[in-house]
C-alpha cells in the first residue's frame, strides 16, 4: 500500500510540476537515447542548446551513422567525455546493420549497443516504450536511499541491489495503476530523476517542497544529510601543463590527439606536461631550437576526474622548420581553427585568439 500512495504522489507531482525539456516532447527512441547518453557527467542547462543543435543536424539513426568524424565532433565539442559520441555512432551503425535502422524495443537488445548500459537501457525503455523497467541513475540513487533510508555505499554491491529492486518495485507499481492517461511507467521514472534534480539535491534539499516527505524514511530520522552513504574520495592531483602557440604567416599550429587516449580525435595546440622544467625547457623538448620570442599569454585552470590541471599558454614564433612534427599536425587560420573540435582547455586559447587583434606573444 505504501508503495502505492508513493508512486501516485510522485505521478501527480509529475505531470503538475516536470519541467518543460525538449527530449519530453518526443517518445522517439533516437532523441531519448542522444539526450541520456548527453546528459552523463553534464547538467541539463548545457544539453539543452547541444540536444536542440544535434537533432536539427543529425535527425536520423541513419543521418547519425553516416556522420563524417569531423562533424560528429564538433557537434559534441564542450560537452566533454568523447567516447560518448563515438559509441553513439557505433550504435547507430549497428542499429542501420542488425536493426532495419529501427531503434531496438528489448531491454537485452539495447544492452548490448555500445554505449548503452543498464541504466541508459532502462531509461529508454521506459520513458520511450513505458515498459516497467528500472533505471536508476545518481539522482535515484540519493532519492531511494532517502525515501527508504537505505544506508552503505551504493556503490557496494549489496546496497546498490537492493536500490535496484526497489526501483523495480516502484516502477512495477506504477504499471499496475488504474490511471492508464498518462505513460505510468514512464513518467514513475522520470519523476524520480525530477525529484533528485530539483528537490531531493545533494545539498541543502528542499525537504518542505518534497511532494513526498511525508513517505520519507530519512526525513523521519533526521538522516537526509548523511544518506545516500558517501564513498570514500579519491586524493586530488595537480599537473601543469604548458600549451605553445606558435605562429607563422598568419596560421597557427595544432595537431590532432591519438586514438586511446583521452579526447582522441580532437584538436589541440602543442603542449607537455611540466613535471621539474619550466617553459623554454618544454619548447624545447618539443621543438627543439625552433622556438622564439617565448611569452605568457594565459593561465586556464580545469578540472579532470581527480585531477586539477594547470595550463600554462605561451605564444612563440619558429625560426625554423621543426625537427620533428606529429603526422596529424596541421597549420590552421583563425577560420579553421573556430571549424574544427577543439579541447575544451584549447577552446578558450581560440576564443583569445580570435578576439585579439595582434595574438602574438604578449
Amino acid at each position: 500500500m505504501r508503495h502505492q500512495s508513493l508512486v501516485r504522489a510522485l505521478l501527480r507531482w509529475f505531470s503538475r510540476k516536470a519541467r518543460d525539456l525538449p527530449w519530453r516532447r518526443t517518445r522517439d527512441p533516437y532523441g531519448i537515447w542522444v539526450s541520456e547518453i548527453m546528459l552523463q557527467q553534464t547538467q541539463v542547462s548545457t544539453v539543452v542548446p547541444y540536444w536542440e543543435r544535434w537533432v536539427q543536424e543529425l535527425p536520423t539513426i541513419e543521418s547519425l551513422a553516416g556522420c563524417p568524424a569531423s562533424k560528429l565532433h564538433k557537434l559534441w565539442e564542450g560537452l566533454g567525455y568523447y567516447s560518448r559520441v563515438r559509441n553513439l555512432q557505433r550504435a547507430a551503425v549497428i542499429i542501420q546493420q542488425q536493426h532495419g535502422g529501427q531503434f531496438p524495443k528489448r531491454f537485452e537488445e539495447i544492452m548490448g549497443l555500445p554505449g548503452i548500459g543498464r541504466y541508459t537501457a532502462g531509461a529508454i525503455c521506459s520513458i520511450a516504450y513505458n515498459e516497467p523497467v528500472p533505471a536508476v541513475d545518481g539522482n535515484l540513487v540519493r532519492v531511494l536511499a532517502r525515501i527508504f533510508a537505505v544506508s552503505g555505499d551504493p556503490r557496494q554491491k549489496s546496497t546498490n541491489d537492493c536500490l535496484w529492486n526497489l526501483a523495480q518495485e516502484l516502477v512495477q507499481t506504477a504499471a499496475a495503476s488504474r490511471n492508464t492517461s498518462v505513460p505510468n511507467c514512464s513518467f514513475l521514472n522520470q519523476s524520480l530523476m525530477e525529484l533528485g534534480a530539483v528537490i531531493c539535491t545533494p545539498r541543502n534539499p528542499q525537504c518542505r517542497n518534497c511532494p513526498v516527505v511525508k513517505f520519507c524514511a530519512a526525513y523521519k530520522q533526521k538522516r537526509v544529510e548523511e544518506l545516500p552513504t558517501p564513498a570514500a574520495r579519491q586524493p586530488i592531483a595537480q599537473r601543469i601543463y604548458a600549451a605553445f602557440v606558435i605562429e607563422h604567416g598568419n596560421r597557427f599550429l595544432a595537431w590532432q590527439r591519438p586514438s586511446g587516449t583521452i579526447n582522441a580525435h580532437l584538436w589541440e595546440f602543442p603542449n607537455i606536461e611540466i613535471k621539474n622544467s619550466n617553459a623554454r625547457t618544454a619548447a624545447k623538448q618539443l621543438f627543439g631550437d625552433s622556438t622564439e620570442s617565448l611569452g605568457r599569454i594565459m593561465v586556464i585552470k580545469h578540472s579532470i576526474t581527480r585531477y586539477r590541471i594547470t595550463l600554462q599558454v605561451f605564444g612563440a614564433r619558429l625560426s625554423k622548420p621543426i625537427p620533428q612534427s606529429p603526422p596529424t599536425s596541421r597549420w590552421l587560420n583563425r577560420t579553421e581553427l573556430d571549424q574544427l573540435a577543439f579541447v575544451a582547455a584549447h577552446r578558450k586559447i581560440i576564443q583569445r585568439l580570435i578576439l585579439a587583434e595582434a595574438p602574438g606573444a604578449r
